[in-house]
This record gives C-alpha cells, sequence and structure tokens, in this order.
C-alpha cells in the first residue's frame, strides 16, 4: 500500500514497467475495485495492466461490463515487482483477503 499512486492514462497505453508483479486497481474515490497478478505477460505489468483498458480481462468483462476505456477517467493502479511466481500468488491471496476488493476473479468461465 505504500508503494506508489499512478493514474491509468488518458491515451496511450501503460508504461510502468516490464516486470512481472501485483497491482491494486482503485476507482477515483480510492476504492479498491480488483487486485491482480501477472502470469504470463510477456511486457509484465504494462501488458496486464493494458489488458484492463482493452477489455482483455475477466475484470473488465465483467466487472467494468466491457468498458476497459472507463479507467482513464482517473481510476488508479498501484504494483510491486515480484519476480518469483509463487511469491506473487501468495502476495496477491494476502492483499486480496486483506482488502477486499470489490471484484475477485475465480478464473470460472461464465
Amino acid at each position: 500500500m505504500a508503494s506508489t499512486t499512478f493514474t491509468f492514462p488518458v491515451k496511450g497505453r501503460v508504461d510502468v514497467t516490464t516486470k512481472q508483479g501485483v497491482y491494486i486497481i482503485f476507482d477515483p474515490k480510492s476504492i479498491v475495485l480488483h487486485v491482480g497478478k501477472t502470469n504470463r505477460a510477456k511486457t509484465g505489468l504494462n501488458q496486464r495492466l493494458q489488458n484492463h483498458l482493452t477489455n482483455h480481462s475477466s475484470f473488465s468483462k465483467s466487472y467494468l461490463k466491457g468498458n476497459g476505456k472507463i479507467l482513464r477517467t482517473g481510476y488508479k493502479f498501484k504494483y510491486l515487482e515480484v519476480p518469483d511466481a509463487r511469491d506473487r500468488t501468495i502476495l496477491e491471496a494476502l492483499t486480496i483477503g486483506m482488502l477486499c476488493p470489490a471484484y475477485v476473479g475465480t478464473g470460472e468461465k461464465k
């Protein structure tokens, strides 16, 4: 929670880091909406956060109702680079448990 807060870009691509990690997405009122991690993203956190903007995630498809571009209207995110896949999974689970985000992806297809 102490990491830097970023705002989704109004235009263009997310450009914070190509490293793997865990992230938190907040609405403009700083309510925690989603906690996620990178799994296979070739360009790490940049790619995963960009996926949310372009409706290539269950969060944007389900919770944002296919309107990922709304993230460009003052939504924020924080992230922590975590190179180890196991550590990312544990940190994501811990963060979800502590922050109780509005949306939690289950991995189930609807």
